[in-house]
């Protein structure tokens, strides 16, 4: 009588010993966005170093910075007097202790400044970018399932005048014709005159009121939010709904697609299950990049409607020269863009398995 053996197949245990397939992809990910965020300090440093101007000037004054006594305790202060190879080393080893700075306009410290105007960015990019997923995915699909249709032509036409305004002329138009003209919307701002911020609990006056049970101040924070959520998402939603399109379009000639249909399967099936699952990496990543912008790309919305927010702290210290502001808001920025890239990358693992395999 002959035994027989079991044995594991190989596959199980390279698996066993290299751990779970999206881990390793995740951890790669992690690995390569520290590795970046090191490169964005780099090039930040530089970049705000090689701007035209005197820093001493444009925060001192003309008549201080002819002083060489201020002008040297200015340089010492801020450590302007050292070598720009020093300058960046101790740059980096502030930043390993969160510190940033101090800025040459506010006097604060850069970390409480971004602190206080990053919530209020995040408050209005956040509403834009789920306002223009909703609609241009659901515009998008419309469009590409009517190809070469009436309904498909006037979509495509609104999209590209949606991208073609420029979103501060854009921004100028709704204040007037909303604020001063129907007087639907109310002024600049966060919050009107009669209201107190609520108390800080995520920086978002609108989720913080209702934590707070405040109905009447999260209303007014909500009326506040209208116009520059809805010029941010007339923008955004005319890049979407063109790249929806374009990718719905791609999936629709696919042959699982064209079998399921001819299955008989319900159209909200096919699309729901086939088309959009399909297209869903593509459209990811636009909406990454999408969500990306608007976190940075939002100063002149911004600074018409008064919004305390990163493009207004960004614009601020930019006029004035203030390089611990300019390079806190451009690591700012750049980490934005790399953790949104992170979790679009995730993403693309969980969505697809091909992708964490593969990779």
């Amino acid at each position: 009588m002959t035994t027989s053996t079991v044995t594991r197949p190989p596959r199980a245990r390279s698996v066993s010993r290299g751990g779970h397939p999206f881990a390793r992809y995740a951890l790669r990910r992690v690995i390569t966005s520290l590795l970046l965020v090191v490169g964005v300090t780099l090039v930040t440093f530089i970049l705000t170093n090689l701007v035209p101007g005197d820093p001493v000037a444009a925060a001192l004054g003309q008549r201080a910075a002819e002083d060489p006594a201020i002008v040297a305790q200015f340089r010492s202060e801020y450590g302007l007097d050292k070598p720009l190879v020093v300058q960046y080393f101790t740059y980096l080893g502030n930043l390993l202790h969160g510190d940033l700075g101090t800025s040459t306009t506010t006097h604060n410290a850069v970390t409480s400044d971004l602190s206080s105007a990053l919530p209020a960015t995040l408050e209005i990019a956040i509403g834009a970018i789920v306002l223009s997923v909703i609609i241009g995915v659901v515009l998008g699909t419309i469009a590409a399932y009517r190809r070469g249709k009436a309904s498909d032509h006037v979509l495509r036409v609104v999209s590209l005048a949606g991208l073609s305004v420029p979103t501060f002329w854009l921004a100028l138009v709704l204040y007037y014709v909303f604020y001063f003209k129907l007087h639907i919307a109310p002024g600049s701002g966060r919050l009107s005159s009669d209201f107190n911020a609520p108390p800080t609990i995520t920086g978002l006056y609108t989720v913080d009121a209702l934590l707070a049970g405040q109905l009447d101040t999260f209303l007014d924070a909500a009326a506040h939010l209208f116009l520059p959520v809805l010029v941010l998402t007339l923008y955004t939603v005319g890049l979407l709904t063109r790249f929806v399109r374009t990718a719905v379009l791609e999936i629709l000639d696919q042959d699982y697609v064209r079998a399921a249909r001819a299955k008989g399967l319900p159209t909200r099936t096919v699309i729901w299950s086939y088309v959009l699952r399909g297209a869903s990496i593509p459209i990811l990543t636009v909406v990454g990049l999408a969500f990306g912008s608007l976190l940075s790309g939002t100063v002149l919305v911004e600074s018409i409607f008064a919004w305390p927010g990163i493009g207004s702290y960004a614009y601020q210290a930019a006029s004035h020269l203030d390089l611990p502001g300019v390079m806190g808001v451009g690591l700012l920025i750049g980490v934005m863009y790399l953790l949104v890239n992170l979790v679009v990358d995730l993403l693309y693992g969980v969505i697809d398995p091909r992708v964490r395999l593969a990779s």
